[in-house]
């Protein structure tokens, strides 16, 4: 029980800082372009997770392994921040957060297909549901949004409940955090290449909070988020901790108004509350 109680504690922790990746995403592409930002802020996280991996004397993953990290690399580490950086150049954070309200539920079928499990049909009818509401509120938006912004949040979601579910099924073997590090370093590689290729020609012009976001998503967003993430996971349960990530709409709306000066509609609230019902009555006939 003790152990359980740590993992939701240790999972809300990780909700709470994924919070405020959007909104420093939104300052950073003002002054980065979207690959630079994706490829710098995975460089510096494998920087850094090489460090823990090192220090902390891990072995390195069996060769069975390579196929699931490449997966969560794909998912976390370069697809999520890369379109959600491009989708923010067109749309508001507080607009983008919206879609976030998707991802326990894109997580929870990613796990479905993965563990052929075989919901009963309340769940899909939730699930039609709150994906309904989503479409239905990004088409309308009007000049709060773009289609091909609001496309690509869809695509980034997609990718993201991939990763999770792929690396939360690995963390059982291999720990929590060392999942997120191996698949940094696995993708190190290209990340150097392409942030040398795409290096800005006068970083001397960037502002000071973009400077900021970088580094907030280099080292929280990118790694020490999937430290209490990944661990929250494994201690409290894939299926129970998972369900924290219906605050995040929330913790993220609240940043983009509060340090961003963002108009925050009643709309947009009202919609988030419908799709967190509609994850929750999902998750219950899971």
């Amino acid at each position: 029980m003790q152990m359980r109680t740590a993992g939701w504690g240790s999972g809300l922790l990780g909700v709470m800082i994924f919070s405020g990746s959007l909104p420093a995403t939104r300052v950073a592409v003002s002054d980065f372009s979207p690959l630079f930002l994706t490829s710098v802020r995975a460089v510096i996280a494998a920087l850094l997770g090489a460090c823990l991996l090192l220090l902390l004397r891990q072995s390195r993953p069996l060769r069975e392994d390579l196929w699931s990290l490449g997966v969560v690399a794909f998912g976390v580490v370069v697809g999520f921040p890369l379109l959600t950086a491009f989708a923010l150049q067109q749309i508001t954070s507080a607009h983008s957060i919206i879609f976030i309200g998707l991802l326990p539920l894109v997580t929870a079928m990613f796990g479905v297909l993965r563990g052929g499990e075989r919901p009963r049909p309340q769940f899909w009818l939730f699930s039609i549901a709150g994906s309904l509401l989503v479409a239905d509120f990004a088409w309308t938006q009007g000049g709060n949004g773009s289609v091909s912004g609001d496309l690509l949040m869809v695509a980034a979601i997609v990718l993201c409940g991939l990763g999770y579910a792929e690396g939360a099924t690995l963390s059982r073997r291999l720990g929590g955090w060392q999942v997120i590090s191996w698949a940094l370093e696995l993708s190190l590689p290209l990340m150097i290449t392409v942030s040398l290729a795409v290096w800005p020609p006068a970083l001397r012009e960037v502002a000071l909070p973009a400077w900021i976001s970088l580094g907030y998503v280099s080292v929280f967003s990118m790694l020490v988020g999937f430290v209490f993430w990944y661990r929250g996971l494994a201690a409290g349960g894939i299926a129970g901790v998972g369900q924290l990530q219906l605050l995040q709409p929330f913790f993220g709306l609240m940043l983009a108004g509060l340090l961003l000066q963002e108009t925050v509609g009643w709309s947009m609230i009202a919609v988030t509350g419908l799709v967190m019902c509609c994850v929750a009555g999902a998750k219950r006939f899971a």
